[in-house]
């Protein structure tokens, strides 16, 4: 822990030097649902790398939506960040004083959504703005493949797009040529960017901000890994997934006829998607008599986890398997994912949380998900991505055995690759302050 810990110190202490002397406004609009840790993880993560290498700059964060457990933890993380809410209207009208005063104070505005209406808004006033780790999938449909595909038939199917798919796939590119900059959050995305044609000034690859997250609640993880009887460096974090996600049950509301087309996909997906996981789980428990987390990155992924992988295991397995039945905060999962061996997820942003903490993470993609799992290959660690319909438990135990075996070389192979994505993100980063100085020319 001391090694990983400064480790952290050196990435997070690496301001920019030509930086020093600026102190730019930016007005950051993010903030997801909180039953979602990995969606609302790109907050902290944005954060920490802003205040990292512009030091003098003022953050403020305008969410969409922000739970008070996220707001205790953005206040303790960051005890300098401004926080305000309310709506502006298409004249640029704010509906709260403090919204106001920010609107008009701000020198940048960034994002990673691609169609917020405030941003139109924003552009109209002619200060600069960008997007800052966004997702540009533009095959990812359910109508248009429900039964999915892998990464490589993705990438085939992004090559072939027509110059001008851009235009009718996103409505209008007149936004996005007028962007300071574009960082797509991973190289697939970027090659179909590319190909479109847009006349932003820079468009590069620029990762998801939650690989900048190290908010961490040391407390709470270690008193709860003491009451289940897990010790560090001693098991592993096993997070499922269903191939669609069931907002309705997320956010308590009524089925409508799309939901019960998504139920219906999932329940006849389900076990086949998580027996590579649940073998794992066997192989793991038989050959190294450590214990196994089951946790969730979604609220809805508590009950997933107990139906489609405690209940299935054999009776010998089952005393080495923790099952965590209740949802936690971004903060408290990096603390535990830290004290990990591995964690292997069918979801995207635990293992980037893992990593950000320089733990091994596996991330086995189901077949509809989007192209975001590019991510880890473009920062060299394809070796663990995984498709679900192509990978067994005995082909992810040969992968997380020699991790067990040698936990240092795995953590030196995660931290090598965190390296990379902050040498990414300190460009990023310079393209916000660059955009500011251009705007005051």
């Amino acid at each position: 822990m001391k090694h990983l810990l400064t480790f952290l110190t050196v990435l997070l202490l690496a301001p920019l030097a030509a930086f020093s002397g600026n102190a730019p406004h930016v007005l950051l609009r993010e903030a997801l649902q909180f039953e979602n840790i990995g969606d609302s993880g790109r907050v902290p993560g944005t954060i920490r790398l802003i205040y990292e290498h512009l030091p003098e700059a003022t953050v403020t964060l305008w969410p969409w939506h922000l739970h008070e457990r996220e707001r205790a933890m953005l206040v303790r993380a960051f005890p300098q960040l401004h926080i305000v809410e309310g709506e502006v209207d298409d004249a640029g009208n704010a509906s709260t004083p403090a919204l106001a005063a920010t609107w008009k104070a701000a020198d940048v505005f960034i994002t990673p959504a691609r169609n917020d209406k405030s941003l139109r808004t924003w552009a109209k006033s002619g200060r600069p703005y960008g997007f800052f780790g966004s997702a540009f999938d533009p095959v990812s449909n359910r109508k248009d493949r429900p039964q999915g595909d892998t990464l490589d038939a993705l990438k085939k199917q992004i090559a072939v797009l027509p110059a001008d798919h851009f235009d009718g796939h996103y409505k209008t590119r007149e936004l996005y040529d007028g962007a300071a900059f574009l960082f797509a959050r991973d190289t697939y995305s970027l090659q179909y960017l590319k190909a479109q044609k847009l006349r932003t000034p820079i468009v590069e690859f620029g990762l998801d901000g939650t690989f900048g997250i190290a908010v961490r609640d040391e407390r709470r993880a270690q008193d709860w890994l003491r009451r289940i009887g897990v010790e560090e460096g001693k098991f592993i974090c096993v997070i499922p997934r269903l191939r669609y996600t069931p907002y309705y049950r997320v956010k308590d509301l009524p089925r409508d006829q799309g939901d019960y087309e998504i139920d219906a996909i999932n329940a006849a997906h389900a076990a086949r998607d998580h027996a590579p996981l649940r073998d794992l789980i066997t192989l793991w428990v038989r050959e190294t008599g450590l214990k196994v987390i089951l946790c969730p990155e979604m609220t809805y992924e508590i009950v997933v986890a107990k139906e489609h992988l405690l209940d299935p295991l054999p009776a010998d397995v089952k005393p080495n398997v923790v099952w965590r039945d209740t949802f936690w905060l971004a903060d408290e999962a990096c603390s535990v994912y830290a004290r990990a061996t591995a964690i292997v997820s069918a979801e995207c942003h635990s293992p980037i949380m893992a990593l950000s903490q320089g733990t091994p993470a596996f991330y086995v993609r189901n077949p509809v998900d989007t192209v975001k799992g590019q991510m880890f290959r473009d920062l060299g660690l394809g070796d663990w991505v995984f498709e679900s319909g192509e990978t067994s438990g005995q082909q992810l135990w040969e992968k997380l055995k020699p991790l067990h075996e040698d936990r240092a070389a795995g953590r030196a192979k995660a931290q090598a690759a965190m390296q990379r994505a902050a040498d990414i993100q300190k460009r990023m980063v310079k393209a916000i302050a660059d955009a500011v100085l251009s705007a005051a020319k």
